[in-house]
């Protein structure tokens, strides 16, 4: 990978934001400008009459990046996510044309993970049923719920990064077994107390998590057939990116009550369509991705991705490079 690109007649490199929603990026932009950056702040996801072509950085949010737009900055040397994920920047095109991409790993680790495990309670305890219940006038702790002592529970976690990671820890005090699939972590760094299992094996479990990057391989890698293995009292929950799953095959599996209920914090299309009818499922408890947020992660969010580029323009490599 390379180093600084040409600088600017006037002898400051050029940095382009595209729009982040909810990052305060005033503070990345301070460190920018006294590193000497001259900063840009775009309106909308596309590149204007005000865009500089000649920009060596690019901050993006959930936007993509393509090939388009690489076109359009013919000396761009470093592509920055404000997330974990980097699904938006086509990173094989990057590459090829010799720019980094980098993340923010660890920026939302706990957020993610309590997100994800406060999910898989209130579904497991029915939470979002009762509270309906109530509000509906009706009190009467003899109607059918079906529950069961999380301790009598097998929680299966696929992928086992940071995030899934710290989900087991919390999961491993609360539920009877922890299972794990990740096929890439190596065994000599895979986490004590979490048995480790294939994929499909996970799917026997009484509640999964997914915590993995989507990717040509990750893409609707729970389908129909491993939807079908959960038992009938099952939670899936999902905060980590929507087309992992088949929103048809699991819109399906819980009208047929093959599921007990789905936590979603992200879906396939954000935001979604209006009638999107997992918004009006009764087994479906749904936040508008919103599992990374806390004070704490919004300053890591406002900085990381700064620092990145200022590590890469003093040093030649940035921080947090994704491999």
């Amino acid at each position: 990978m390379t180093t600084a690109g040409a600088e600017r007649d006037g002898g400051r490199p050029a940095a382009i934001y595209l729009p982040i929603a909810g990052v305060d990026v005033e503070p990345g932009t301070r460190a920018l400008t006294a590193a000497g950056f001259d900063v840009h702040h775009l309106a909308e996801p596309r590149l204007d009459d005000t865009a500089p072509r000649d920009a060596v950085a690019l901050f993006v949010g959930y936007d993509p990046v393509d090939a388009r737009i690489l076109d359009a900055l013919p000396q761009l040397r470093i592509v920055v996510t404000h997330s974990a994920g980097y699904d938006m920047v086509d990173v094989a095109e990057a590459r090829r044309r010799d720019i980094w991409v980098c993340n923010v790993p660890a920026g939302a680790t706990e957020e993610v993970a309590v997100h994800a495990f406060a999910m898989a309670l209130a579904l497991l305890r029915r939470l979002p049923g009762w509270d309906s219940y109530v509000r509906g006038g009706v009190w009467d702790e003899n109607m059918p719920h079906g529950m069961r002592r999380p301790s009598a529970l097998r929680c299966g976690v696929l992928g086992m990064g940071r995030i899934g990671q710290r989900f087991a820890q919390l999961a491993s005090g609360v539920f009877g077994e922890v299972v794990g699939a990740d096929p890439y972590l190596p065994q000599e760094v895979w986490p004590a107390g979490v048995t480790r299992v294939e994929v499909d094996e996970l799917f026997d479990s009484d509640v999964v998590t997914l915590h993995l990057p989507l990717t040509a391989d990750s893409r609707g890698i729970v389908d129909a057939a491993r939807l079908a293995r959960l038992p009938s009292d099952a939670v899936l929950v999902n905060t980590s990116r929507g087309a992992l799953i088949d929103e048809a095959a699991l819109l399906a599996a819980l009208d047929a009550s093959r599921l007990a209920g789905a936590g979603l914090d992200v879906l396939d299309g954000e935001p979604p369509a209006p009638d999107n009818p997992l918004l009006r499922h009764g087994r479906v408890l749904v936040s508008p991705h919103v599992g990374y947020l806390s004070a704490e992660s919004d300053a890591e969010y406002a900085r990381a991705p700064a620092e990145n580029v200022v590590a890469w323009y003093r040093s030649g490599r940035p921080n947090t490079p994704i491999a």
